[in-house]
């Protein structure tokens, strides 16, 4: 089935204390599969940022002491818009962002359940009571923090951009969002429709976006202010690092979650189906543009022909090309930097004596589901994210040599062990140095309320449920002392 509806919704401007502002500059906004301009998006600049900051400041007394049930009130009213405004998204995820429709549809489904997760931490506990030497009633107490900049990425934007946000404005902080620069409305803009149709009051969400341009000077400007409590970003781990300690240096809480070099492992007794299953969506999925995917499948020796027979089959009937196309399920990397990456890895593994079962080939933006093994640790392709449609397969003869091919890389985001023994996958799961290991799944898994994050260079900290509490609130002590406590005589 062929997609005509390609054009952009109008873009209003950027969105800063609940108004739609316009700049005196626009940026080309572009659709991977083709390379035309898809649209014509503001470009901020620090002072604009500056703006968005204020009006977050200023809305920050009144939103935080809103009622809770209130805060809960605007996240199920989010959750039904975004339902309502599906087919916008999809369309802006196929066309803006490169996604295979299915992709699109995807994040429409998870988006709301996020905001409703959101809802329901507005319920729950906030701080304990505490034992007291003195006979106090002491309690430790969690309290929103302030205004919070996001940084979202361009991959999974929809995703990846509301569940750093969704829950903590739910919690009582006001957000300054600056979406990546290659998807700006998807990422952002569409949020920003999506909160002034559902009434939220103005300043406690804002939206700021910039070409890749300005992107240094708007991120400064966002990670520097002193208004700004704490930073949520997702994207690269070189980004990450001077994100993480800028704000090491300003002593501001920071959530990082970073690239992966994910393994998922299959054990001799797997169920080959699930196997071959977990790989391909693994590996393939969006491109294989996904901090999660699967990068590596180790296979044990006695079932790795088997694994791979049925790997490379399911593999190849996965159809690449423009996204329009609905079957086109393996779409265009999202820019020539990313290909060309994806390219020097794949040439420099062919140098080195890589073997190609399926694909390899690279045209334009356009990779070929590609399998590779005899693999060695000295190619680029081995320790390095890749980021494209690439899936590394290598045989491992015991467990501890899975587990020590797994840690081999710098990463350590996720991991999938595919058995029927499930003790023996929890062992093998406790010496993974990943944030999170999935048992007869794929390493992509997300759920709203779960702890996502990832080890080592993968992040710092968890976002879902309660743990992006933590992650964007601050504890406070509270005693009331009832005359228990007493003071030495002299004083």
């Amino acid at each position: 089935m062929l997609d005509t509806t390609t054009t952009a919704p109008n873009i209003n401007g950027l969105y800063i204390d609940g108004q739609w502002l316009q700049t005196s500059r626009r940026f080309d906004d572009l659709n991977p599969s083709d390379g035309s301009v898809w649209a014509r998006v503001p470009e901020a600049s620090a002072y604009e940022t500056r703006q968005a900051i204020e009006a977050a400041e200023r809305a920050f007394p009144k939103w935080s002491g809103l009622r809770f049930q209130k805060r809960a009130d605007y996240m199920l009213k989010i959750a039904e818009l975004i339902e309502k405004r599906a087919s916008d998204f999809v369309a802006a995820a196929q066309f803006e962002g490169g996604g295979w429709y299915g992709k699109g549809v995807y994040e429409t489904k998870a988006m709301p359940e996020i905001f409703k997760a959101a809802a329901a931490v507005c319920y729950a506990p906030v701080g304990e009571v505490l034992p007291s030497l003195h006979g106090k009633v002491s309690t430790a107490v969690r309290v929103p923090m302030g205004v919070i900049g996001v940084i979202s990425p361009w991959n999974v934007p929809g995703i990846l951009a509301s569940r750093p946000f969704s829950f903590t404005m739910a919690m009582g902080n006001t957000i300054v969002l600056k979406p990546s620069e290659e998807t700006p409305y998807m990422g952002g803009l569409f949020f920003a429709e999506i909160m002034e149709e559902a009434g939220i009051p103005p300043g406690v969400f804002n939206v700021i976006t910039c070409s890749r341009e300005s992107v240094a000077e708007v991120g400064d400007e966002l990670v520097d202010n002193p208004s700004v409590k704490g930073i949520a970003f997702t994207g690269s781990t070189a980004v990450g690092r001077r994100i993480a300690a800028k704000c090491g240096a300003h002593l501001k809480k920071a959530c990082i979650e970073l690239g992966g070099k994910d393994s998922l492992i299959v054990l001799e007794d797997a169920d080959m189906e699930r196997a071959t299953s977990a790989a391909s969506f693994g590996a393939f999925m969006h491109q294989g543009q996904v901090c999660m995917s699967v990068e590596k499948v180790l296979v044990q020796e006695k079932v790795y022909d088997t694994f791979m027979q049925g790997f490379v089959a399911r593999a190849s009937n996965l159809k690449a090309g423009n996204v329009a196309h609905r079957s086109n399920v393996i779409g265009p990397l999202i820019n020539d930097r990313q290909a060309a990456k994806v390219k020097r890895q794949l040439d420099d593994a062919r140098a080195k004596g890589a073997k190609f079962p399926l694909g390899g080939g690279v045209s334009g933006r356009f990779v070929e589901p590609t399998i590779l093994t005899h693999v060695t640790p000295d190619m680029e392709i081995w320790r390095d994210e890749t980021f494209g449609p690439v899936a590394v397969v290598t045989p491992f003869r015991t467990d501890a040599e899975a587990i020590a091919m797994n840690n081999d890389t710098e990463y350590g985001l996720s991991s999938g062990i595919i058995t029927q023994d499930e003790q023996r996958a929890m062992e093998i799961a406790q010496h993974l140095e990943t944030g999170m290991c999935h048992v007869n799944c794929s390493t992509i898994n997300d759920e709203a309320h779960a702890p996502f994050g990832g080890a080592k260079a993968s992040g710092l900290g968890r976002y879902g449920g309660r743990w992006s509490l933590e992650s964007f609130s601050e504890t406070r002590w509270i005693t009331l002392d009832r005359g228990q406590k007493p003071f030495p005589p002299v004083f």
